[in-house]
């Protein structure tokens, strides 16, 4: 499915500069963005993104310094982009699927599908994959060789495994992330058009949700390990080789690195980016960047050495409270006496 940028300018009622010729072939955040697609610029301090990424057009609100890219100007670079990622990826119909397995599903026949699964309309599964009972995969999922989806396990619309992926029961990939505006008092959805892609060798743990991404994906690294309970928002992009332990709850937008470990309950806050190798260790809120290599503690979060002092004289606060109590005991009595010798120099 392709545009030329002239139409895509006439459907966003934008003006464009730049070449109309230009063949476009999908739309995709900056980070995401290949050769021959367009992407978005909503703020004027990332254009260093656009310059870095591989797109060849964008979306902006105002004219930007961006050489050899072209630009569409908009009112309202979001709700434009929208409508580009909902013309390259349709929304699915809404209506209840049937059960079973539809009629234009393209399942491998080496593959094993219970027979109480649910595959809609488009989805490919490949060689060896096993999907267990009370499984649904939404329309145009893609379903590398080899994975084991476990009971209860339900990927929404355009999910994409890579081979030989694990899931365990009742873990949700693919569910509109939580993000929304305030119109008129009211909170009001914003575009929820992404999906998540898992590339090969992960293992996703029991009840785990992974939200999907606004425009592009939400994407799990290469050979990482979730545990059960898992909470992951939506864009986030997760390195290779991860462990991520049981209730760890990571908000939008967040990054890891490869070998990134995060301890039980630990809690990242949106947009947060974790470098390789960086260690939380259990409970701990990140509220800051990591650049990688070190060991985080507490919250919130700080390196490991800085976290023990803390730690070391928190221990010391029953001791250090008697002490001042008795300081204050002592200092009481001082200014009692001085009190008293200044009242007996008077009535001498």
């Amino acid at each position: 499915m392709t545009l030329q940028l002239s139409q895509i300018s006439e459907i966003v009622d934008g003006e464009l500069v730049g070449d109309p010729d230009l063949l476009v072939y999908g739309a995709n955040p900056p980070e995401e963005a290949l050769a021959n697609e367009i992407t978005l610029l909503d703020d004027a301090k990332q254009t260093q993104l656009i310059v870095d990424s591989d797109a060849l057009a964008v979306v902006t609100k105002e004219t930007a310094d961006l050489p050899g890219v072209s630009q569409v100007i908009v009112s309202n670079p979001h709700s434009a982009f929208a409508k580009l990622v909902s013309f390259f990826r349709p929304p699915v119909d809404s209506e209840v699927p049937g059960s079973g397995i539809d009629a234009t599903a393209e399942i491998d026949p080496t593959a094993t599908v219970h027979p109480t699964a649910v595959i809609a309309a488009g989805v490919k599964i490949g060689p060896g994959c096993r999907v267990m009972p009370g499984v649904v995969v939404m329309p145009r999922c893609e379903i590398g060789s080899e994975c084991v989806l476990h009971s209860g396990v339900t990927l929404y619309e355009y999910t994409r495994l890579g081979d030989r992926v694990v899931i365990h029961a009742g873990a949700v990939l693919g569910a509109y992330g939580f993000g929304y505006r305030q119109h008129e008092g009211r909170h009001l959805p914003t575009a929820q058009l992404g999906f998540v892609h898992v590339e090969s060798d992960v293992e996703i743990g029991a009840t785990t949700t992974i939200d999907r991404g606004t425009y592009g994906s939400t994407r799990i690294g290469e050979g990482t390990k979730i545990d059960n309970q898992v909470m992951i928002g939506h864009n986030c992009q997760i390195g290779r080789h991860n462990l991520i332990c049981s209730q760890v709850g990571i908000a939008g937008s967040c990054r890891t690195g490869d070998y990134v470990v995060l301890a039980g309950q630990v809690g990242l806050k949106d947009h947060i980016h974790l470098g390789n190798q960086t260690i939380v260790g259990a409970q701990a809120g990140v509220m800051d960047d990591c650049e990688g290599n070190q060991v985080l503690l507490g919250s919130p979060a700080t390196n490991q050495r800085e976290q023990m002092q803390i730690m070391a004289v928190e221990r010391r606060l029953p001791e250090m409270r008697r002490d001042l109590k008795k300081l204050q005991r002592e200092v009481d009595a001082q200014r009692q006496q001085l009190g008293e010798l200044g009242e007996g120099r008077q009535a001498a």
